[in-house]
């Protein structure tokens, strides 16, 4: 089944005073590489985020944004900083005195100052908000698949149309070298003939084992052989359930290999016009690949 690498999802789960949001975004990368963004007081939950990602996305860039509210009582406290405290109350102290000032330091004039009272979030690291953040990155997971899937079938419909082209050029190119001792005797014949003006006697034995040679030379059936397994092997790979993008791309360089072998063995004029149109193929499908996971 092949899937896309790049797509969207978002999904929002509330349960009692928590409400969990997640923003899923994602891109081509040759790994997988998660970029996670989240309230700082929950980086404990990290390593399982993370967890669950990594085990239904193989590969691609993917940038998670998570926003967690909890609502409930206890979730904010206060903490005091006991010795900015004591020393701003020290320095009213040394003013009063020294300027000679009357009326005592109140609360007052020490919350005037600030920064002496700061608010702390209190993390609830229980099952609760774990279970909250899993079911809402699941569902964003599941929209994201679903997503990438139907992207793929698109990808799969065109890859599948450009691999029936090479076949096809296969067939017709075996097609064009079944009978190369034929077609080398008549060539050499030619160009002897237009050589010497038709003035020589042609030694049917030496001509004959001139084309053999030049055709063994010649001989792509190991090549066209490769090549259909390549195909045909592609195509499995595509229905795989496997995430198959790193495979797809060493087959097209195998593909590739194969086809330049080809096309240096052949200089038969219709071969080498189906050898130009099948790496134009490649070239397409190698494009369309670098988007699959």
């Amino acid at each position: 089944m092949i899937k896309s690498m790049t797509g969207f999802a978002a999904a929002e789960v509330i349960a009692g005073d928590v409400t969990v949001t997640v923003d899923i975004r994602a891109y081509n990368s040759k790994y997988l590489d998660i970029v996670l963004r989240m309230p700082s007081n929950y980086m404990a939950l990290e390593e399982k985020i993370k967890g669950l990602i990594t085990g239904q996305i193989a590969r691609g860039r993917l940038e998670v944004k998570v926003q967690i509210k909890d609502g409930s009582e206890g979730t904010v406290a206060f903490e005091i900083d006991w010795a900015r405290a004591r020393a701003v109350r020290g320095a009213l102290i040394q003013l009063k005195d020294e300027l000679d000032l009357e009326g005592d330091i109140s609360v007052d004039h020490l919350l005037s100052v600030g920064g002496m009272i700061k608010p702390v979030e209190a993390v609830d690291q229980s099952d609760t908000i774990w279970l909250t953040v899993m079911e809402c990155l699941t569902r964003a997971l599941k929209d994201l698949e679903a997503m990438r899937r139907k992207e793929g079938d698109f990808i799969a419909e065109d890859l599948n149309a450009r691999l029936d082209f090479i076949a096809t050029c296969l067939v017709e190119i075996k097609g064009d070298t079944d009978n190369l001792i034929n077609q080398y005797q008549v060539r050499l014949k030619e160009r002897i003939a237009a050589l010497t003006q038709e003035t020589v006697e042609l030694d049917p034995a030496r001509i004959a084992q001139e084309a053999a040679y030049l055709a063994d030379r010649s001989d792509i059936s190991e090549e066209i052989v490769r090549a259909k397994s390549h195909v045909k092997q592609f195509r499995h790979i595509m229905r795989s359930g496997e995430p198959g993008g790193r495979k797809l791309n060493f087959l097209m360089q195998e593909l590739h290999r194969e086809f330049n072998t080809i096309g240096s063995k052949i200089g038969h004029a219709d071969t080498s016009h189906r050898i130009v149109d099948i790496k134009a193929e490649l070239e397409k499908i190698r494009e369309q690949i670098q988007n699959v996971e």
